[in-house]
């Protein structure tokens, strides 16, 4: 006797619900932290309120844009801080948006773990040449990482990501082609260059607990020349020592494909950090739909992390529901210090057309 009920569809991965400690994420696509350079003054501005509900989803995890810990902590013009009052204030209706659906002063040098700086000219810019953050300093800074992290909760945000990657100061400790001079407790040794980065973690995670805590890594990158010499075993030693922890998760930037003899391929694989970290596991780096299922399928990862494309296509939970045409991203305005160009423009899919 024929079935009048369709046929069973295939669930697609990326759309299946994840429960993340006491977070229930109804789909794995997660909004990867982009920085935007549209926050004058430091100060959030309303338009991010509007920039970040375009991408939010009942259930959906957005990862906020990297945001200054304190007035000698900022790496790019008009990027967002948290540490004063106001801060706190200016993000509160920002955070309330998305829930009703995440230089230097007084010609300071910036700090890192030594001497050696950016080559002048890297990316258009003339990098200031940093000074050494000395021993007895290392506790100020996790002190400012713990009040950024108070203060995020305070604005109402679910919980922090500790920015570990893309060239910032804890990646410069942990890099062995950067932390090449420190003979103290902070130098030499692969334990020694993640101390610090593990002293951050337990402080924010003092401060407001570990199931409100993720962190993101590229033991593969060389952005801004910080490289190591063995990223497999800094990747690993780190998944383990975050165990400690019990932070929500593991965010990791994949490896840049390279070219291998006549294909270009990936010289390492994240798997060995994802089977050492107990926790949930995010990945970043070029995904899209198809890469993103077949990685969840696979248990390659818990969730996948869009940048540009979800930059372009504020729907883009839906248009991978859908298998629709994606927005293409316009790269000469990812920066740009205008609150609407190529920041809340990208169209909506249109279902009516």
């Amino acid at each position: 006797m024929a079935s009048n009920n369709p046929p069973a569809t295939t669930p697609i991965p990326l759309l299946t619900p994840y429960k993340m400690g006491k977070f229930n994420l109804s789909h794995r696509i997660v909004l990867a932290p982009l920085t935007r350079s549209r926050s004058y003054n430091t100060i959030p501005q309303p338009h991010a309120a509007v920039y970040y509900s375009q991408r939010a989803t009942e259930g959906g995890l957005l990862i906020s844009e990297a945001t200054v810990i304190s007035n000698t902590g900022q790496g790019y013009p008009e990027t967002p801080g948290i540490w004063t009052p106001q801060h706190v204030e200016a993000w509160k209706p920002i955070v309330d948006a998305v829930h009703a659906k995440g230089f230097q002063p007084n010609g300071e040098a910036p700090i890192s773990c030594g001497t050696k700086g950016v080559t002048p000219g890297i990316k258009g810019v003339d990098w200031s040449p940093p000074r050494p953050l000395r021993t007895d300093e290392i506790p100020n800074i996790v002190r400012d990482f713990r009040l950024a992290a108070r203060n995020a909760i305070e604005a109402g945000f679910d919980g922090v990501e500790i920015h570990g990657a893309n060239g910032y100061l804890l990646e410069q400790f942990m890099k062995d082609q950067v932390n090449t001079e420190r003979e103290d407790q902070y130098g030499r040794s692969l334990e020694n260059r993640c101390r610090f980065p593990l002293e951050v973690v337990a402080g924010v995670v003092d401060e407001i607990g570990g199931d409100r805590v993720g962190m993101r890594l590229s033991p593969y990158a060389d952005y801004l020349e910080t490289k190591d010499s063995d990223p497999d075993r800094l990747g690993v030693y780190m998944a383990n020592e975050l165990n400690r922890f019990g932070i929500a998760y593991l965010h990791v930037i994949e490896p840049r494909m390279v070219r291998i003899g006549e294909r270009m391929e990936t010289p390492h694989s994240l798997l060995p950090m994802r089977k050492a970290f107990k926790g949930t596991f995010i990945a970043a780096g070029g995904y899209n739909r198809e890469d993103g299922n077949r990685a969840i399928a696979d248990g390659y990862v818990d969730l996948v992390a869009f940048g540009r494309l979800f930059l372009a296509n504020p729907d883009l939970p839906r248009r991978f529901e859908l298998d629709a045409p994606l927005n293409k991203y316009d790269r000469k305005t990812f920066y740009t210090p205008y609150p609407v160009a190529g920041y809340t423009d990208y169209p909506f899919l249109d279902l009516h057309a």
